[in-house]
Formats: structure tokens, C-alpha cells, sequence
């Protein structure tokens, strides 16, 4: 046995070495899926002073907030797909986000309503790609009793349905408050 151990032979060798290769990878993959698992909660969102003074603030006044339901949207049900793929590539566009952390481009109240028009248009245009999949998550126009809703509600989502428009198209500042002149930026999605 110590000979073994000690002058392993070639075939020992890429066993153990597939081994030990299958192991490092599990316990990566576990560590990047439980690291990606923590960045998705509230807590992680509002660690920043810039998320919760501000956007967070603004989502504890809204209805996916506080609804007769009882059910309440967090950050990441909105902003982070729960799709893997589609999650690896949101989480990679974050970093651009940690950046301006760091360069501190809306560490103040100032800076952060000077950018709120340009994040909000990055926020709707990926929304507006992706046919509104975060919203439709929880929301889904085949399921909706329209017959339920009211009169102006339903007629605009029959419209809606049949023009192949996707939630975010009306529902800008559903969570968050809208910029000055955000119908403009809008409109140029």
C-alpha cells in the first residue's frame, strides 16, 4: 500500500487526478451557485446606501410591496431572471453596476436622480427584449381574469394582447419613481 501511495503508477495517478478534479469542481460549482444565490437577496440589494435609501424606499410605497395578497416582490424578482443562463448574463452586466459603486457615480442623492433617467432606460430596454420576463414571473396575461379587472384596466390589456405589447410598455414606474422626461426616453426604446 505505501509503495503505491508513494510511486503511484500512471493509471493511479489520472484516477486520483479525476477525482480530485470532479471534487474541485463540485465544490466550485456549489460556491458560485450559493454566491450567485446570496446576491439575489433583498439583503444583498439594499447592503448599498445608494439601493436602500432610493429605490428601496420607493418599493415599500407600491403594491408590490404591501397588497391584500400578502405577496411581496423583492428586488431580484424583478431585476434578476430566474432562468440560469439568463441570470449568469444579468449578473455579468452587474459588475458594471459594482463599478459605479466603487467610482462612487451615485454614491449621493444628487448623483443618483442626475443618472436615474439613463438607469431606468437600461432597466425598461432589457425588459422590452426580454417580453417583460422577470414581470411575467408572477404575472401572466393567459391567466389574468379579465372580466375581473376593471373596465379601463381590461380594455387596455385586451389592446395589449392583441397589439403584442409586453408589460413593461405600460407599466413604467411600477416600483420605482419615474425620471423628469421619461415618456421621451421611452419612446426612443
Amino acid at each position: 500500500m505505501w509503495r503505491t501511495l508513494l510511486r503511484p503508477s500512471a493509471r493511479f495517478s489520472m484516477g486520483l487526478l479525476l477525482l480530485v478534479g470532479i471534487a474541485a469542481g463540485v465544490v466550485f460549482w456549489g460556491g458560485f451557485n450559493w454566491a450567485m444565490d446570496l446576491s439575489n437577496t433583498e439583503t444583498f440589494c439594499i447592503s448599498c446606501h445608494e439601493m436602500r435609501r432610493g429605490p428601496y424606499e420607493e418599493l415599500k410605497k407600491t403594491v408590490h410591496w404591501s397588497n391584500p395578497s400578502g405577496v411581496r416582490a423583492t428586488c431580484a424578482d424583478c431585476h434578476v431572471p430566474k432562468a440560469w443562463h439568463h441570470k449568469l448574463v444579468r449578473k455579468i452586466q452587474a459588475t458594471n453596476e459594482l463599478f459605479h459603486k466603487i467610482a462612487g457615480t451615485v454614491n449621493t442623492p444628487a448623483k443618483f436622480e442626475a443618472r436615474r433617467l439613463e438607469m431606468a432606460a437600461n432597466v425598461w430596454a432589457g425588459m422590452k427584449s426580454s417580453d417583460s420576463r422577470e414581470c411575467r414571473n408572477c404575472h401572466r396575461m393567459d391567466s389574468m381574469e379579465l372580466i375581473r379587472q376593471l373596465n379601463a384596466a381590461r380594455k387596455k390589456h385586451e389592446r395589449a394582447a392583441e397589439d403584442g405589447d409586453t408589460c413593461i410598455d405600460c407599466h413604467q414606474g411600477i416600483a420605482h419613481e419615474l425620471p423628469d422626461d421619461w415618456e421621451d426616453a421611452y419612446d426612443a426604446l
